[in-house]
């Protein structure tokens, strides 16, 4: 059973909300890689360079207590651990799909505003 911490009157706006879920500088390329397919954590942590487990560990249980990430363990010796995004986190990443196209096409352009050359690593997520 998903459990959901709701935190009532403790916004300004929805961006405001939005922002806890997602803030930081892992959460949004967690929901990245969970995007693509179910992972283990071994797997989300070498999906999410740089990520230590520690934080990739306190990042999933922070977006299971939103509801964003489903965990599914498995009664298996040893046991299986997966994760994967709920109907919640799949619309979250569909909100965040114009705001990762308008980064796009900021980091392309150049001083000058005209349009550069793609930055190695920054293809489309």
């Amino acid at each position: 059973m998903t459990r959901i911490v709701r935190r009532p009157g403790a916004f300004v706006c929805g961006i405001d909300a939005a922002m806890d879920v997602i803030g930081g500088k892992w959460k949004v390329l967690i929901l990245w890689a969970l995007n693509e397919k179910t992972c283990r954590f071994g797997e989300l942590r070498r999906a999410v360079p740089g990520v230590t487990e520690k934080v990739l560990s306190s990042h999933l249980k922070e977006l299971e207590d939103d509801g964003i990430v489903h965990r599914e363990v498995y009664a298996e010796v040893p046991p299986r651990v997966e994760y994967s995004l709920t109907p919640l986190g799949l619309s979250l990443n569909a909100a965040l799909e114009p705001l990762g196209e308008w980064g796009r096409d900021h980091i392309y352009r150049g001083a000058d505003g005209a349009a550069a050359e793609p930055v190695a690593g920054l293809g489309k997520r």
